[in-house]
């Protein structure tokens, strides 16, 4: 699966999670920009990881802190499955 359909993925997921609209970049961060909180983060969490049959660990969550290192992350997890 290449990026761009990781990415295509990805943004459908966060919709929902998008309560103020922000338009999402690379860039764009979740605490900060998207205001998520720890409740949000493992709910999204989870449901990036059932979309995509993967686990990420408390470790990797811990150094995800804008979108596109999600997008990164998912894609070398799906590659490696």
């Amino acid at each position: 699966m290449d990026r761009a359909e990781i990415d295509r993925r990805i943004r459908d997921i966060i919709a929902p999670f998008n309560k103020n609209g922000v338009t999402i970049t690379d860039q764009t961060t979740f605490q900060g920009d998207l205001e998520f909180d720890s409740l949000t983060v493992m709910d999204f969490v989870a449901t990036i990881e059932d979309e995509f049959d993967i686990i990420i660990s408390m470790n990797q969550q811990a150094e995800i802190e804008t979108y596109g290192q999600l997008v990164d992350a998912v894609k070398k997890l799906v590659d490696s499955e």
